[in-house]
This record gives C-alpha cells, structure tokens and sequence, in this order.
C-alpha cells in the first residue's frame, strides 16, 4: 500500500519538485530535528513506564521505547511498535495484565490528544472562513463522552467480574485485564498528567515540522499546520502502510492545499520527516544491537 500510494504520489505531483523542496532543508536543521524528535520519545518513554505500573526502570523503558521506533520502520500503521516494546519489557514488569492495559491506555491517550490538538486548530485555521464556531463543540463534547464510557465500563467490568471467581481461561484473564483497567481509570491525575505529557509531545512534532516547512518556505498558517499535521497522524494509525510512509504525505497535501500550500513542497516536509523517524529507527536498532554489561543489568533487575 505504502508503494502504490507514493508511485500514485509521484504520477500526479513531480518527483523534481519534491526534490528541489527537501533540498531546501539544511544538515544542521535535519540534525537538530533528529536531536529534538529523540528528546521528545525520551519523553513518550516515561510517560509510558507511568502507565504500565512497576518492575521496569526508565533505561529498560526507554530502550524498549527505541526498540518500537525500530519496529515501526517494518511493521504496519504509526502503532506497529507498541506490542514490539511491551515484549521487551514483559519479564521485568510487576503486572503483565497493567503492562497491557497501560500500553494499551498511552495509544488511546496519544490519539485522543491528537484528536484535542487538531480540533483546536481546525477551530483556528479555519474560523475566518466559518460564520460561527459552534460546531467545534459537538467534537468535543463527544469525545468527552466516548472517555466517560470507556471509565464507566471499564470500572462497571471490575465491579462484575470481582463479585463472583470467573471460570475458564479466557474469562480469568478478562477479569485481570479489566481490574487493570479499572485501577488506572481511579487516578484520573495520572491520566491527565500523561495526556497533558503526550500532548505536549505532539506540539513539539508539528514544530519541527513547522520549522521544516519555513525553511522549505512554504506558505501555510501555523495552525494549519497543527491541524494537517495531528490529522494526518491519526489517519496514519490505519494499518494499511507502513508505518504511515504515503498516507500521511498524501494526507498532509490534500489538508493543507485550502491553506495554500504547495503540493509538492508539503510531500517534501513529509518525505523529511520520514526521514527523520528512519534515523532514529536505525538507532533504535542499533541500541538494540549493544547489549549492557552484566554490572549495568544486575542495577536495572535489583531497581
């Protein structure tokens, strides 16, 4: 899919131009980028060891962190690394059910915070074209709404299972997962904590990309940005690409076409970008790859 959507890509939009637009980005600019993508996923790595509960240190985390960015380069859809770094990691975590669960709970955390940003900017881009920007409402009310059912299942499902001994396999392991469950959901300041976090995280993202996207000068409103940016993210999250390669840069061009700018040149900031999230998959491989000295591994399981 990835393939078909960039030869498709590159049949309607000119591969010179492309070209001559990502060339428009300075070494330095890219180095900075790369320095500041791993500072943020260094970031994303505590968020996630918050979620997951105990058993496993910020170094084990943060490598298990590295290892999906590494898988993400093979795997399908912005998420292919999630089960990637929770494998890495399930032998030192106190709890294999909150270990799922937590994992589970930062991608939906991501992608709500996704959904908050590009609703905000849409509001912003868009309003001067809108006579009224009540309808900005409704998204947002219905996503308060999805999160208030999901905490009230998930703690009306704890309350089920734990008043009578499930029988069977699969039923026990329901019952864990959704007592898990219900635990993280009873401190929703940790949940808001990590949302503000990723949030934040994001931001930094689209900044880059804004900053690519100076460099390559583009003409497009900032929030258009934010808006195209965290939009085009969360379609990427479909598994139907690899690792969003084709369907975020296709997506990014069409959501910021109405805001004047140039095809070509925002499929070039994509293509950049993909080039950054390759790099630091390579070193998350590489990481992978040196192993830590007993001394090191006897601190980390004693911690």
């Amino acid at each position: 899919m990835s393939a078909l959507l960039l030869a498709l890509i590159f049949y309607l939009v000119p591969f010179s131009q492309v070209w001559a637009a990502a060339l428009q980005i300075s070494l330095p600019l890219w180095l900075a980028a790369l320095a500041l993508f791993l500072c943020g996923h260094a970031a994303a790595a505590a968020k996630w060891r918050i979620l997951i509960g105990g058993g496993v240190s910020y170094r084990q985390a943060f490598r298990a962190h590295l290892a999906g960015l590494a898988a993400n380069l093979a795997l399908p859809s912005v998420a292919g690394g999630d089960v990637v770094r929770a494998g890495l990691v399930m032998k030192h975590a106190d709890d294999k059910h909150r270990l799922a669960i937590g994992s589970l709970a930062d991608r939906l955390l991501d992608t709500l915070g996704l959904a908050i940003i590009a609703l905000a900017a849409a509001w912003i881009a868009w309003k001067p074209r809108l006579d009224s920007g009540l309808w900005l409402g409704w998204p947002l009310i219905g996503l308060a709404v999805l999160v208030g059912l999901g905490f009230a299942a998930a703690v009306s499902l704890d309350r089920l299972t734990s008043r009578s001994e499930p029988s069977g396999k699969i039923m026990r392991l329901l019952a864990k997962l959704a007592h898990s469950a219900a635990e993280l959901v009873r401190n929703p300041g940790r949940l808001l904590l990590c949302l503000v976090m990723s949030m934040a995280i994001q931001c930094l993202f689209v900044g880059i990309n804004i900053a690519f996207a100076r460099a390559a000068h583009i003409e497009a409103p900032v929030a258009a940005w934010f808006y195209a940016w965290t939009t085009a993210k969360i379609i990427a999250i479909a598994p139907i690409s690899l690792g969003g390669l084709g369907l975020r840069e296709a997506s990014m061009a069409g959501l910021l076409k109405p805001f004047g700018a140039d095809p070509a040149q925002v499929i070039a900031i994509g293509l950049v970008w993909q080039s950054v999230l390759y790099a630091s998959g390579l070193i998350g491989f590489l990481v992978q790859l040196r192993r830590a000295p007993p001394t090191a591994l006897a601190a980390e399981q004693s911690s």
